[in-house]
C-alpha cells in the first residue's frame, strides 16, 4: 500500500505533463498553418500565374529582365514589370510572374537564358527531396514554435506560481496563496466587535490542536464553516485570525479564481486545492466570496456550465476528504440567499457563522484597535465617536480613523484630537466642504430655513437623535447644507410613535420651504426618497399600517447588501400600499408644517443666526429653543397665582 500510495502522486504529475505536450503540439501546428498560409497569400499578391508557353514568347522576344529557379518553378520579371517596380519605394514592391518549368531541363534553360542574355546567376535552386521539403515546410516551423511557446508558458508559469504544472501556463494550477502564521500576523486581539463569531471558530481552533479529546469522545470536526455578514464586517481578517489562532497553514481563494473561460479548469482548480491542502495537513482552506462559484444550480433558463462543474467538483471534495485529517473550510459571502442547498447542507458548511455589523462596545473595542498605532491627544473620547457612529462596519471605522490622522497632519499637529474624529465622521458622511461653491442669498435663505426646520421639528416632537450641529456649508456629496443628528443611546427596537417623528423630521425640510417662501426646492430631494422609503417599510414590513394590519407585503431580498426588497402581493394590493404610504406621507407633513407654523418666530430666528454663522453646534441651536420656552413656563405659575384684593 506505500508503494502504491507513493506511485500515486508521479501519475499525477505526468497526466499534466502529457496534456501540456499535447497542448503545445496543437498550438504550434495551429501557428505553422497559419504562417505558411500567410505567407502564400503575401507572395500570390505579388506573383501572377502564367504558362510556360508565355515564358518562351517573351524569352525569345527579349522582354525578360530576370529569371528566378525554384525545383520545377520559374519567376521571371518583365521590362514592364521591372520599370513599374523601379518606380515603387526602393523597389520594395517587387512584383514578378511565375510558371512551371515545363519539359525543359535545367541546363537547358540555362543555355537558352545565355543566349537571351538574361541574368539568372545565383538564382537557381536545385528541386529538393520531397522529404527535405517536407521537413523544412513543416517539422521544423513546428519544432521551433513548440521551443518557443514552451519557454514562454514556463516563464509564465514560474511568474504565477503555477511551477509549469497543471495543464497550459498553469491554467489549471490552483492559485491559493498558503499563509503560515507568521506571514499572517493577525489573531483575534486584532479583530474586535465580533466576539459571538470568535466563539463559534474558538472550538474549530481547539480541535486542530487538541483533536485527541474529541476523538476519544467520538466528536467529529465540522468541515465547514460558512462566515455571513455585510461588506467591511471582517470576515477576511477573521478567517485569517483563526489560521494566525491555530497556527496551522492557511489556503486562500478567491471565488472568482475557480472560474475560467475553458470549461473544466475550475473543477481542476479546486482538485489541486485539496491535493497541495491534504499534504500540510492540518491547515484552513478559504475561499473568499463563495457565491462566485456556489450559486444556486437551475436549468430552467440555461446554464454556466464551467461554474456548474467547478460546483460539483467543490462538493465532491468537500464529502471525499477526512475531517479527521484537519482540514477545515472557511468560506465568505454576504449573500447566503443564492447559494446552492447542496452546498449548506449538514455535513458539507455546518455552521453559518453571521459576522454582523458590530454593536456600541464592539464599535468602541474596533475604534481602540485601529487606534493603536495612532497618537491620540488626551481630549479623544471613543465612546462619543462609538455613540456617533451607528451602523458602521470595521472598514469605516478604519477609514475614519485614517481620515482623522491625515488631517491632524494637514493641520500640523503630531496628535490626533477629537475634532479630527468628529470632522472625519462628518466627511465620511457629507464629503469635504466645498469652498468654491458660492450661493446666491435666495438660495443661503431656503437652505438655512430648510435645515433649521428639520431641526426645529425634531426638538418640538421630542426625537430620540438630539441635533448635534446645523450647517449649510456645500460639501461634495451633493448636499448644500445638513442637519447632524446623534443618538443618545443605540437602540434596536423603534416604536410607532418614533418612526412617525423621524418622517416627520424628514419632511420639516420642504415644510419650511413651503411655509416661509412658499416654493419646492430640489434641495428635499435625498429627504423624500428616505422618507418614502421608511413609510414602506412601515406599511409593507413592519405591519404599521391601519389598512393592512400585520399582514407582509414585501421581503428583503438581500439583507447583506442594500436591504432591497420585493414586493410579494398582487398588484392591487401594491397600488393599495402606494397609497397607503402617501397617506403616511401627507399626514406627517401636515404636521411639519402645522408645527413650524406655531414656532414661525423661533425658526425665523434661528435661521436668521444661522445664516449670519453658516455653521452652529446643537448648544447653540438648543440655547434658542430654551430661551423660547422659558417665558411660558414663567407665565404659567403668574396666571394661576391668586390676585390681592
Amino acid at each position: 500500500m506505500a508503494q502504491n500510495n507513493q506511485k500515486k502522486p508521479q501519475n499525477d504529475q505526468q497526466a499534466p505533463n502529457v496534456r501540456r505536450i499535447i497542448t503545445i503540439l496543437i498550438i504550434s501546428l495551429a501557428i505553422a498553418l497559419a504562417f505558411n498560409a500567410i505567407t502564400n497569400a503575401v507572395t500570390s499578391q505579388f506573383q501572377t500565374e502564367t504558362t510556360y508557353n508565355e515564358f518562351e514568347q517573351l524569352l525569345e522576344k527579349g522582354e525578360l529582365t530576370a529569371v528566378e529557379i525554384f525545383g520545377d518553378r520559374i519567376v521571371f520579371t518583365t521590362r514592364e514589370q521591372q520599370k513599374f517596380n523601379e518606380q515603387q519605394k526602393s523597389g520594395r514592391i517587387a512584383y514578378s510572374y511565375t510558371a512551371l518549368l515545363g519539359s525543359y531541363s535545367i541546363p537547358e534553360l540555362k543555355a537558352k537564358l545565355d543566349e537571351a542574355g538574361v541574368d539568372y546567376a545565383g538564382h537557381i535552386t536545385e528541386e529538393l527531396n520531397p522529404i527535405v521539403s517536407f521537413l523544412v515546410s513543416w517539422v521544423l516551423p513546428i519544432g521551433v514554435m513548440y521551443l518557443l511557446f514552451s519557454l514562454l508558458m514556463n516563464s509564465m508559469s514560474k511568474r504565477m506560481g503555477g511551477g509549469g504544472m497543471g495543464g497550459l501556463g498553469g491554467i489549471g494550477k490552483s492559485r491559493a496563496k498558503m499563509y503560515m502564521e507568521k506571514e499572517t500576523g493577525v489573531t483575534f486581539d486584532d479583530v474586535a466587535g465580533q466576539d459571538e463569531a470568535k466563539e463559534s471558530l474558538v472550538e474549530i481552533i481547539d480541535f486542530l490542536h487538541h483533536p485527541e479529546k474529541y476523538a476519544e469522545i467520538g466528536a467529529k470536526l465540522p468541515k465547514g464553516a460558512l462566515l455571513v455578514g455585510s461588506p467591511g464586517t471582517g470576515k477576511t481578517l477573521l478567517a485569517k485570525a483563526v489560521a494566525g489562532e491555530a497556527k496551522v497553514p492557511f489556503f486562500s481563494i478567491s471565488g472568482s479564481d475557480f472560474v475560467e473561460m475553458f470549461v473544466g479548469v475550475g473543477a481542476s482548480r479546486v482538485r489541486d486545492l485539496f491535493t497541495e491542502a491534504a499534504k500540510v495537513a492540518p491547515c484552513i482552506i478559504f475561499i473568499d466570496e463563495i457565491d462566485a462559484i456556489g450559486r444556486t444550480r437551475d436549468s430552467k433558463f440555461g446554464g454556466n456550465d464551467e461554474r456548474e462543474q467547478t460546483l460539483n467538483q467543490l462538493l465532491a471534495e468537500i464529502d471525499g476528504f477526512d475531517s479527521s485529517k484537519g482540514v477545515v473550510i472557511l468560506a465568505a459571502t454576504n449573500r447566503p440567499e443564492i447559494l446552492d442547498k447542496a452546498l449548506l447542507r449538514a455535513g458539507r458548511f455546518d455552521r453559518q457563522i453571521v459576522v454582523d455589523r458590530p454593536n456600541l462596545a464592539g464599535r468602541y473595542q474596533t475604534l481602540r484597535v485601529h487606534t493603536r498605532n495612532i497618537k491620540l491627544a488626551e481630549d479623544v473620547d471613543l465612546n462619543k465617536i462609538a455613540q456617533a457612529t451607528a451602523g458602521a462596519v470595521g472598514a469605516d471605522l478604519a477609514n475614519l480613523v485614517n481620515e482623522a490622522a491625515l488631517r491632524a497632519v494637514r493641520k500640523g499637529r503630531k496628535t490626533v484630537n477629537q475634532e479630527d474624529l468628529l470632522v472625519s465622521f462628518e466627511v465620511v458622511i457629507a464629503g469635504t466642504e466645498k469652498k468654491g461653491t458660492v450661493l446666491t442669498d435666495m438660495e443661503k435663505r431656503i437652505v438655512a430655513y430648510h435645515e433649521v426646520g428639520h431641526a426645529l421639528v425634531s426638538v418640538k416632537k421630542k426625537s430620540t437623535q438630539p441635533v448635534s450641529k446645523i450647517t449649510i456649508v456645500p460639501h461634495t456629496s451633493g448636499a448644500l447644507g445638513y442637519t447632524m443628528q446623534l443618538p443618545e443611546e443605540e437602540k434596536f427596537l423603534h416604536t410607532r410613535e418614533e418612526l412617525l417623528v423621524e418622517l416627520t423630521t424628514l419632511l420639516g425640510g420642504r415644510a419650511a420651504e413651503q411655509t416661509v417662501f412658499g416654493v419646492q426646492t430640489t434641495g428635499a430631494s435625498n429627504d423624500i426618497e428616505r422618507a418614502t422609503e421608511l413609510a414602506r417599510k412601515m406599511v409593507t414590513q413592519y405591519g404599521m399600517s391601519d389598512k393592512f394590519g400585520l399582514m407582509a407585503l414585501s421581503t428583503v431580498s438581500n439583507p447583506y447588501l442594500d436591504g432591497s426588497t420585493m414586493m410579494n402581493c398582487a398588484d392591487d394590493t401594491a397600488a393599495a400600499a402606494d397609497e397607503e404610504v402617501k397617506k403616511l406621507l401627507d399626514a406627517c407633513y401636515a404636521e411639519a408644517k402645522a408645527t413650524l407654523a406655531e414656532n414661525r418666530a423661533l425658526l425665523d430666528e434661528i435661521a436668521l443666526f444661522l445664516l449670519e454663522k453658516e455653521t452652529i453646534t446643537g448648544e447653540e441651536f438648543l440655547k434658542f429653543v430654551d430661551a423660547d420656552a422659558k417665558p411660558k413656563e414663567e407665565s404659567a405659575p403668574e396666571t394661576d397665582a391668586p390676585t390681592e384684593e
